[in-house]
């Protein structure tokens, strides 16, 4: 079993100067695809449920499925409720079997996000789990517009909450589809000045790989979470497996094709990060 927290990777990546990906799965074939591409690439993986996961499969069933998979795998993996937006859903994780909670009240007044993270902290930390954080607040791709995240802010939110990773808002989107954004790395400075906790990008898909690669070796940034942009490998390799073949119908044999496309895409990825081969 090589069930990891995000502790426990996170740390070796702060001191040693690489990030580890975040890899946002919605159903079994690309978790599995995610984790059978760690293993190829001897590098940790943190695997994650997010919202749009956790609604069309069971929390109790993504947790045996993820534990499953780090239990067939020599590589550390962190099972990763991503977004949990309430208490009873971070319980029912924690419950579920994930090793690390992210709880998401970055669009509520600053002293009410540190209380109900600081909340969600001594619940993971009573149970020997991680648990990230969200300070400033990541906006999405044609919706909710960002907030940037204040320096002084991330320093008083890590400090009061304890939070064991923290995701900040430095120019990153949700669901974007291209890299031409990038992050604003004169923020990411001064947020790494006053700060010590492994930090965070969400919308990791629309930063450009090379920059991905320079942060990750050059800031406290540790974690990109990568959505989007495997999601739209899938797509397209599923359109392609059915263009070849316009009568295959079966939906094992179909995804069965499309995998081993989905562990080459998920494999670059993780590559990227530069994370060290894993003892």
């Amino acid at each position: 079993m090589t069930l990891a927290t995000l502790s426990d990777v996170l740390q070796p990546a702060l001191r040693g100067n690489y990030a580890v990906a975040g890899l946002v799965c919605l159903g079994w074939e690309d978790m599995r695809a995610y984790a059978h591409a760690a293993q190829a690439e001897n590098a940790p993986v943190i695997l994650q449920a997010g919202p749009s996961c956790r609604a069309h499969t069971p929390l109790p069933v993504l947790g045996a499925m993820m534990r499953n998979l780090a239990a067939d795998v020599d590589v550390p993996v962190v099972a990763h409720l991503d977004h949990g937006y309430t208490a009873d859903e971070c319980k029912a994780a924690l419950d579920a079997g994930f090793t690390s909670l992210m709880f998401d009240g970055s669009r509520a007044p600053l002293g009410e996000n540190i209380a109900q993270t600081r909340a969600i902290v001594e619940l993971a930390h009573s149970a020997g789990i991680s648990c990230e954080g969200e300070i400033g607040f990541v906006g999405y791709s044609g919706g909710d517009g960002s907030a940037g995240t204040d320096p002084q802010q991330a320093a008083r939110f890590a400090r009061e909450t304890g939070v064991d990773a923290m995701a900040i808002s430095v120019g990153n989107v949700h669901l974007q589809q291209d890299r031409e954004g990038g992050l604003d790395e004169d923020a990411i400075r001064a947020i790494d000045a006053l700060t010590t906790v492994p930090l965070v990008i969400h919308g990791g898909s629309g930063v450009p790989v090379a920059q991905r690669q320079h942060l990750s070796t050059h800031s406290s940034i540790c974690k990109f979470n990568i959505g989007t942009e495997l999601r739209m490998a899938f797509g397209a390799n599923l359109r392609e497996v059915l263009a070849a073949d316009t009568q295959k119908f079966d939906r094992v044999g179909i995804l069965k094709d499309v995998e081993p496309r989905l562990l080459d895409a998920a494999r670059t990825v993780i590559r990227a990060f530069g994370a060290p081969a894993q003892d």
